[in-house]
């Protein structure tokens, strides 16, 4: 059968001839063997492409999955620093509060855990790619940021009390600012605008429109008001426990010498009594004589 000899005749319509083909049986067998492998490589590479279509996209969802999880771990990674932004300012007012109160010394700003403080939370955390990384750190800091707000909360009630067993002293302590403006000097050496030497300077100096209204940053008594040379027109008060404020270069004081006050009250109005180079507050907190920072007060 596969040797023998086949004719294929092929007719033409209205030309009144033919051809004839001779084929050998086994070229028949191997033309239909062809065949039937050119539709079984079909079959196959339509299902393998059927496979590769749904493993794309089943790569495509899941890729977008990550995507949209490492967004998400990125928005929750930057909620937790700002808590940490938070827990770190409560702690700094707790340190200032305390300072104030003479209640303990400034804290270095450690961790309850120990050691130093930790750095930035988005450097350490928020360049990682690894999905299950990112979350475990996450889950290790606000573990760490639990235990240091219960420690911080502790520590705030401890100074909420002390604080309501000195209601007289913190009432007398300057712990807002006496006037709006602008820090022009600051607490400390500094070159003076009148020499052009290093010289100590003893307050803040608060750049402000002349007759902008100056407020008692805590309750006391009016000890001083006049000329007072370079201060030009001033106010010294005495808020008790050590504590005296000074304000020069006034415009004018809405308060007398022996004059009670309380936190809030106006005594006065801005102006450049004095050796000023413009209208501005000379702000001075003095603890038993000494000039202090008026930062280490001011609270708002």
């Amino acid at each position: 059968m596969l040797f023998r000899k086949y004719h294929i005749v092929v007719f033409k319509d209205n030309e009144g001839c033919s051809r004839k083909l001779r084929l050998r049986g086994w070229l028949l067998f191997v033309l239909a063997g062809l065949t039937a492998g050119l539709i079984a490589g079909n079959v196959y590479f339509w299902r393998t492409y059927s496979g590769y279509s749904s493993a794309q996209t089943a790569l495509d969802e899941a890729q977008k999955t990550v995507q949209e999880q490492r967004t998400q771990l990125l928005s929750l990674a930057s909620k937790i620093k700002n808590l940490e932004k938070d827990l770190m300012r409560i702690r700094d007012f707790d340190s200032k509060l305390r300072v104030m109160i003479n209640l303990d010394q400034e804290r270095d700003g450690g961790t309850s855990l120990g050691g130093s403080t930790p750095s930035d939370f988005s450097e350490n955390y928020l360049p990682m790619h690894r999905q299950e990384l990112l979350a475990r750190k996450m889950h290790n800091f606000l573990h760490q940021l639990n235990t240091d707000t219960q420690m911080e909360e502790v520590r705030q009630q401890q100074l909420m009390h002390v604080i309501r067993d000195n209601r007289e002293l913190w009432a007398a302590t300057p712990s807002i600012w006496p006037t709006q403006g602008w820090i022009s000097s600051d607490f400390g050496y500094r070159t003076s605008p009148f020499t052009g030497k290093r010289e100590f300077h003893k307050g803040l100096d608060i750049s402000a429109p002349q007759g902008t209204p100056i407020y008692a940053p805590a309750k006391g008594a009016v000890t001083f008001s006049g000329r007072d040379g370079s201060y030009g027109l001033a106010l010294t008060v005495n808020h008790g426990s050590g504590i005296a404020t000074r304000y020069a270069h006034l415009h004018s004081a809405a308060v007398k010498s022996g004059q009670k006050i309380t936190r809030g009250q106006l005594i006065g109005y801005v102006g450049s009594t004095g050796r000023s180079t413009g209208p501005h507050l000379h702000y001075e907190v003095r603890l038993n004589g000494v000039p202090v920072n008026p930062m280490r007060y001011i609270l708002n």
